[in-house]
């Protein structure tokens, strides 16, 4: 700062009027400038001004840590939860009022593999009407309950109009105590204290609805109360504190009006009903009304299930509208709604192929979830089944939480799983997948598991939820076809699960399934398949044979029958359980060998269309495999039944032999004047033995009485055929067979046979292993056969309903002999596969 100068050139300015003034008279010449003064030194800086006064301290944020015992409801096996917020107060401490975000650091998921869930037993729902299901009468499990003390289960089953009651004191022998008539359909069912509080549909048609919540007292099964609900109800549940119940009236669309797409009025609504009053008649309700919620169709509200936590507060699914809504009990409020959202489903089958083949590599944009079951995992956190039904179907399963944001989706990952255990119903594949029904939620000590009710894939998926916002998926479980309903019973450590789906024509019999939390290791599946470098898992179900490596007693191959195209032969890895398909082999007719077959192999021809439905652009084949050995030089032969049971399709019964990597290297047909017998049930099993192949046929052809053997000598290409003696068909259901199934080589000419008949559940009586020699037979002898083993007791032995078709055996290199079950494709079919070691027999 230079303020000297600029004082010193103003005293120098104001000098000059003086002198000038001082000259007088007339002005002179200007006189010459005088020279510059020299510029004066700068002065020194003035001193700084003092500081102003600090300003006073802001609030300091704070963030409080509180580590989380296991079996906390946010971190079930532990974690740490994260609170932070500003100090308002300046306590040096966060007080709860002052927390404004709270977070939670969940310890990671290890599954228990200690404690498994194990099926127990399977009672069939037509045992309440005859004791060994010997009644063509439909029967159903569909919801199931438990009374209060866990002894005694209660399901509805609206086929017949009727709740049925089982007793399960000891859960492996459950007993049918009882049946009663509910005067409409029950559709759903929940315990309050002594009683049950079942919805019954009373309604004349879609529009004129009615229904009524009956009061049912357990111990004396009789109706004590009716409550008018005024439309027709679907779910019904009880808050944990047990003040109230809330009945879902769903008041549902007719699917054949307009293509089945709403509105369809009457709309549906909530009845909350008021339980603190001590008589049930003195129970009332209230409405609440869901109309304008929804931007799908909101005049015509469709809920379609509930759940309730321990604040009193409901989910509720609209389940076509693709809305959830949460109702405050206490006031009737609902306090908060959102839409269900939209997956964009990857890695999927989304065609129904026929013959069938699995291939998910497809892909479905903004798919809505159209969620059915829900269930809360804690008071934060809810989860749904995605079944969708009208215009979508994610085929899994969501979290979400109370504001309604999605913190996870199972994505494809049930449909994977359904795969990869052999339990994917590709008929489903243009529909919903495996199609999630329902939802549970266990807690069993210091475990927390969801389960999930898939009703195609008969299958339940159990995810430990250590961390409700991140499930890992623990087991599956087999059930009985369609499942529907699931109870977990923690005080017993057991599951409920009940199946609706009961046609007995295809040995399908509804019921309930119950499973124990117990130390045994995981029963099921038997069978599943490792990834395809794709990081798909190998496609795989219908194995209709087995065949022993002759040198590795780890290695079974398998094969999938005509219910699937591009038949594959499969590898089966046997030293771990459950079992590994570790490989498939595509069967190809690359060197044309099949379709001139009709001339190299002296076989009738067949026509441009046959051969087009047999054999693919891509020279892989359409046949119908039955049975399958591996062949003495390392490949395979093949056994096609071809018409199978359809009694009008054109006989083809062929034996295929392929080299080690599936390429078809020769066919064989049975001699033209025995062909012309047959219409169906023809090859079933082959075996090869000193340069011959041993062929079974399933049942007797034409007027014969007995089903052949036949031998083919493969060095003169001769045939040679013995008659083979059926046990008497002796199943309590009319109408059925006896057949054979397969056929294995045991060594120095004997072999043996697996004989079966065509039923399953309780009406099954024969499924037997025999020995029979065919060492030096003649043209047309009836032979001899030995019992080695009655194998239904082992099939029962799996607490399932018991499987029909045994289709496959196989004796290993280490004298262990393997039986397995076909499933059919999952088609009129559970989806299961046993695949069972029965040790040495020989």
């Amino acid at each position: 700062m230079q303020f000297t100068k600029k004082i010193l050139s103003l005293m120098v300015v104001a000098t000059l009027p003086l002198l000038m003034t001082a000259c007088g008279g007339d002005d002179g010449k200007n006189g010459a400038n005088g020279t510059n003064g020299t510029n004066g030194s700068n002065g020194t800086n003035g001193t700084n001004g003092s500081n102003g006064a600090n300003g006073s301290n802001g609030a300091k944020s704070l963030i409080s840590q509180t580590v989380l015992a296991a079996g906390n409801a946010q971190c079930f096996k532990g974690g740490v939860k994260i609170e932070s917020g500003v100090d308002a107060n300046n306590d040096n401490t966060l007080q709860a009022t002052e927390v404004s975000q709270t977070t939670y650091q969940c310890d990671k998921s290890v599954i228990n593999t200690q404690l498994n869930f194990n099926r127990v037993a399977t009672l069939q729902s037509c045992m309440q009407v005859n004791a060994t299901c010997n009644t063509n009468d439909e029967t159903a499990a569909e919801i199931v309950a438990a009374s209060t003390d866990g002894m005694t289960l209660v399901y509805t089953d609206a086929l017949k109009k009727q709740i049925g009651f089982v007793d399960i004191v000891n859960p492996s022998q459950p007993k049918p105590t009882g049946v009663l008539a509910m005067g409409g359909e029950p559709t759903s069912i929940a315990v309050k204290g002594s009683n049950a509080l079942v919805a019954v549909n009373t309604s004349a048609d879609y529009v004129n609805v009615s229904g009524k919540l009956a009061i049912v007292d357990i111990a004396t099964k009789t109706v004590i109360h009716n409550i008018n609900l005024g439309g027709q109800p679907d779910s019904v549940a009880v808050s944990p504190d047990g003040k109230y119940a809330l009945v879902v009236i769903e008041n549902e669309r007719d699917e054949t009006l307009n293509g089945g797409i709403p509105p369809q009025l009457p709309a549906g609504k909530l009845v909350i009903v008021d339980l603190t009053a001590a008589a049930p008649t003195a129970w009332t309700t209230r409405d609440v009304d869901l109309t304008g919620i929804a931007t799908l169709y909101p005049s015509d509200p469709e809920p379609e299930f509930v759940d309730i936590n321990s604040d009193n507060i409901a989910v509720v699914t609209l389940q076509e509208n693709n809305h959830i809504a949460l109702v405050n009990l206490a006031t009737g409020a609902i306090v908060r709604h959102f839409s269900a959202g939209s997956v964009d489903l990857v890695n999927v089958d989304l065609t129904d192929d026929r013959p069938a083949v699995i291939k998910p590599v497809e892909v479905q944009k903004a798919r809505l979830r159209e969620p059915d079951g829900v269930s809360w995992i804690n008071n934060e956190y809810f989860a749904t089944a995605n079944e969708g039904d009208l215009n979508g179907g994610t085929r899994g399963f969501t979290i979400f939480n109370s504001l309604g944001e999605v913190v996870w989706d199972s994505g494809s990952e049930l449909d994977d799983l359904a795969i990869r255990f052999g339990h994917y119903q590709d008929r489903r594949s243009d529909a919903k997948g495996n199609e999630p029904e329902n939802i549970e939620l266990g807690i069993f000590g210091k475990e927390r598991f969801l389960f999930v009710n898939s009703e195609r894939s008969s299958l339940v998926f159990v995810y430990d939820l250590a961390d409700p916002k991140k499930p890992v998926f623990k087991q599956a479980l087999p059930a009985s076809a369609a499942p529907e309903g699931g109870l977990a019973i923690p005080s017993r450590n057991l599951l409920a699960v009940a199946s609706e789906s009961d046609l007995r024509t295809v040995a399908i019999r509804a019921g309930i399934n119950l499973y124990s939390y117990n130390t045994q290791a995981q029963q099921y599946p038997t069978v599943q398949s490792i990834n395809r470098p794709d990081g798909n898992p190998i496609p795989w179900s219908a194995l209709s044979a087995l065949s022993a490596d002759a040198n590795n007693p780890k290695t079974l191959y398998s094969i999938e029958d005509s219910f699937f195209g591009q038949n594959r032969i499969f590898t089966l890895d046997v030293s771990t359980k459950p079992a590994l398909i570790v490989g498939e082999t595509k069967i190809l007719d690359s060197k044309n060998v099949f379709a001139t077959s009709g001339i190299n192999a002296g076989l009738p021809s067949f026509s441009n269309a046959e051969l087009a439905a047999m054999i693919n652009a891509d020279k892989s084949v359409n046949l119908d495999p039955e049975g399958l050995a591996q062949a003495s030089d390392g490949g395979f032969w093949i056994a096609s039944e071809g018409s199978g049971a359809a009694a009008d399709a054109k006989s083809s019964n062929l034996i295929f032999k392929t080299d080690a990597y599936g390429v078809i290297q020769s066919v064989i047909g049975l001699p033209a004047s025995v062909n012309a017998l047959q219409t169906n049930n023809g090859f079933e099993g082959i075996a090869e033995y000193n340069n011959s192949l041993y062929l079974a046929f399933q049942r007797a052809w034409g007027t014969e009485a007995n089903p052949r053997i036949g031998i083919y000598d493969l060095a003169s290409k001769t045939w040679k055929f013995v008659f083979y003696p059926l046990d008497a068909y002796s199943s309590q259901y009319a109408g059925g067979w006896v057949g054979l199934s397969e056929i294995t080589s045991i060594g120095n000419g004997e072999f043996m046979v697996l004989e079966r008949d065509n039923r399953g559940g309780p009406d099954a009586s024969i499924k037997r292993l025999y020995k029979i020699n065919l060492q030096t037979v003649t043209e047309g002898e009836t032979i001899t056969k030995t019992l080695i083993k009655d194998i239904k007791p082992v099939l029962g032995s799996t607490k399932g309903t018991l499987l029909e078709k045994v289709e496959g055996t196989a004796l290993m290199s280490n004298g262990d002999v393997y039986i397995v079950t076909d499933n059919d494709g999952v088609n009129d079919h559970s989806g299961e596969t046993q695949l069972i070691n029965l040790g040495k027999l020989f």
